[in-house]
């Protein structure tokens, strides 16, 4: 897939399902049921153990999902993680040269918090900004504040967004969100129960549906 019909895809679908889990068997679970439920786009956390081949499997057998990877923390890891074949790289914050790297790899999406961060992320070539952790220095208030001067910038909300908050997040701008535990929670894994996460999945896709339309009208 090109790197413009990925960022399309995370643009049209708005949401990009955040997968911790503590097995590969957890985190292909959590993937399949993201997807029954109408997201076709998950985040494989580099923590996950096996992430490399759990997102190298998932690129193979689900070409219909977009498959990105999170929490990559240098050049090496991007290296590895686009060689497994990811489809877009997520860091936790500002690393210039990882967001090079991923740019000459053809990927998109960085960690930025501050106003200065997504200023030079974006000139290192980043086309997503990941604000992070979003909801701990005030959520869709903060998101709107950082939309004000940087309107052209696409911003995807990450930490803290939940089904209460994610409609402010779309109505502060946000091109996307991120959500983790909130839409793949822990005990639904342990369980495991797919069904509970595919019917967070759902909800998550008709909010945003539902909060598009209403910006819209």
């Amino acid at each position: 897939m090109k790197k413009q019909d990925v960022r399309d895809r995370i643009e049209r679908v708005g949401i990009v399902p955040v997968i911790r889990a503590s097995s590969s068997q957890e985190a292909r679970l959590a993937a399949d049921a993201v997807c029954q439920g109408g997201i076709p786009i998950v985040e494989i956390t580099i923590t996950v153990p096996g992430a490399l081949e759990v997102i190298s499997e998932l690129a193979k057998t689900m070409p219909e999902v977009l498959v990105g990877v999170g929490t990559v923390l240098n050049k090496t890891m991007a290296r590895q993680c686009a060689e497994a074949g990811a489809q877009f790289l997520v860091t936790p914050g500002f690393d210039k040269p990882t967001v090079v790297e991923a740019g000459n790899l053809g990927l998109l999406m960085a960690g930025a918090l501050t106003p200065t961060e997504v200023m030079a992320a974006r000139k290192s070539g980043a086309d997503f900004m990941k604000v992070f952790p979003c909801g701990n220095v005030g959520g869709a208030t903060y998101l709107k504040a950082l939309k004000g001067p940087l309107p052209q910038v696409p911003l995807v909300p990450t930490g803290g967004v939940n089904l209460d908050t994610a409609t402010d997040c779309i109505r502060a701008g946000a091109a996307a969100f991120g959500v983790g535990g909130e839409l793949i929670p822990k005990d639904a894994l342990k369980a495991p129960k797919a069904e509970v996460i595919s019917g967070l999945a759902a909800k998550f896709v008709e909010l945003v549906k539902d909060a598009r339309n209403r910006i819209a009208a």
